[in-house]
């Protein structure tokens, strides 16, 4: 007879966020608008306390957020034998049932241990040998369990995934258009401007509608999460506790806002798929979508907030259409001077042409290339002393 195991999920768990380059400070702000105390970002990891339902949570509603893991165990490593045995001696039996289907990936810095198939390698067989001291087989026929080996400074930090599929796979974007933003990193660049749902907002740029859909998911309270499912929901030791966080995430959406968000695109087909899109994230009500020049860009409202993702120079365009179009997009910026405007690009003389200096600029990476977010205050709204 096997010894009964116990899950980890039942008990407190410590959880780990990852966010991209250079928005690690937002995903933090996110966490703790949850109401978590998470720690300091390393490596791009912010970790916090909790149970399997914030895990679920974390999952469900940051917007910022990359991937959510479980750290199963640390321990330090500076041989192939010391990386077995440690990871052997963990009780994996209260992780993964009799047929998980494992697969391990590998990161390693600063450390003894660095070739990466060998280490992936090593950490496959301690669980294999470990699963069959309590299991009389391991068949790994059932749901997937994805393990991360990472070393740095030869202190190893085992993870689960509990995502699956990256969180900037809301679930609303089936079709892709030229130059794709992350939806994750989207979403960033509205937290990281001074928009928010009483504001008017405009994409000139919206190609397939990420930036604008993504602005009316954060004015209605729509958690990002809300149409897709995550590894963890396979897990066959894990509570199934989405039905009480669907119902929650139900509750939280804020059906009567009345939101001014626009965005428009040169390309008719563009604007067919980011139509698609917000009607598939269950905002089409809630955008104005249209084919439109960004030349010929104006608004009623005095005041309001343009973020978007123009076309660069490595993908789309000649440098030459570059600078007159960044030039024409600065005249119409100048003409809506009590706008705000932020811009991501890789093309670093933005500034130059577009005709002004930014206020600030981060650096930010949409996929792996590098870019920089440029932004362009305006005066804020003068008060309506009549209401106060």
């Amino acid at each position: 007879m096997y010894p009964i195991s116990m899950s980890i999920f039942d008990g407190k768990l410590t959880i780990e966020v990852a966010a991209a380059s250079g928005i690690e400070a937002v995903t933090k702000r996110e966490l703790v608008r949850l109401g978590y105390q998470p720690g300091g970002a390393v490596g791009g990891r912010i970790p916090f306390e909790g149970t399997y339902s914030d895990v679920l949570r974390a999952n469900m509603f940051l917007r910022t957020a990359e991937r959510v893991r479980v750290v199963l165990g640390k321990f330090c490593a500076v041989t192939f034998d010391e990386l077995f045995d440690g990871v052997a001696a963990m009780r994996w039996q209260d992780i993964l049932p009799a047929d998980a289907k494992v697969i391990v990936n590998a990161k390693s810095r600063n450390s003894r241990l660095f070739a990466l198939s060998s280490i992936q390698s090593i950490v496959k067989k301690a669980i294999v040998t470990s699963m069959l001291r309590t299991c009389a087989s391991f068949d790994e026929s059932g749901a997937l369990y994805s393990v991360e080996a990472s070393i740095l400074s030869d202190e190893v930090t085992l993870t689960l995934d509990t995502t699956g599929e990256g969180l900037h796979k809301r679930g609303y974007r089936t079709y892709l258009g030229d130059a794709p933003i992350r939806e994750t990193l989207a979403a960033a660049m509205l937290q990281l401007s001074v928009w928010e749902p009483s504001r008017a907002f405009i994409d000139p740029f919206c190609g397939s509608g990420t930036i604008p859909i993504e602005a009316a998911l954060m004015g209605l309270n729509i958690a990002p999460g809300i149409l897709r499912s995550f590894a963890c929901e396979k897990f066959e030791n894990a509570p199934n506790l989405r039905p009480v966080l669907q119902n929650e995430a139900d509750e939280l959406i804020k059906r009567d806002v009345k939101l001014h968000i626009s965005g428009f695109d040169i390309d008719p087909d563009a604007v067919k798929l980011a139509l698609k899109h917000a009607q598939r994230a269950g905002v089409r009500d809630s955008i104005h979508l249209q084919v439109g020049d960004m030349r010929a860009l104006s608004s009623r409202f005095s005041h309001g907030v343009i973020v978007t993702n123009p076309p660069y120079g490595e993908r789309l365009m000649e440098e030459a259409e570059l600078r007159a179009l960044y030039a024409d997009f600065g005249r119409v910026c100048a003409a809506l001077d009590e706008w705000c405007v932020y811009a991501i690009t890789s093309y670093k003389a933005f500034e130059k042409y577009f005709g002004r200096r930014a206020d600030r600029v981060r650096k930010l990476y949409n996929s792996e290339l590098e870019c920089r977010f440029y932004s362009f205050m305006a005066p804020p709204p003068k008060k309506d002393r009549s209401k106060v």
